[in-house]
């Protein structure tokens, strides 16, 4: 019940204001600095284009992989891929060879 002699209280003016400003202020941290934030979208989008080159290596590494597959499959035996296949798994080679590996 209110009487002629309440005071108005100048405290309760600000409390509204005071939970809007913690509340902005919480979630504007968490968008710039949180799990899904600002920052975190940099890190993801570089460790998204890393893995995007080192994908790329891996595909060209298995297509050439696949090539050199199919050069010693039964159907098409290249004699050459073969024989180069031998030497360097037997460290193999004559006497008036000389051998340079690839890899």
């Amino acid at each position: 019940m209110w009487t002629k002699y309440h005071k108005k209280r100048r405290l309760g003016r600000f409390v509204l204001p005071a939970i809007t400003i913690a509340f902005v202020s919480y979630f504007g941290y968490h968008c710039i600095h949180g799990d899904y934030g600002l920052k975190a979208t940099e890190v993801f989008e570089q460790r998204r284009i890393e893995r995007g080159k080192e994908l790329a290596d891996l595909v060209a590494r298995r297509e050439h992989l696949e090539k050199a597959v199919a050069l010693l499959s039964d159907g098409s035996l290249d004699k050459d891929m073969l024989d180069q296949y031998a030497r360097y798994q037997l460290t193999y080679s004559k006497d008036n060879e000389v051998v340079i590996f690839n890899k």
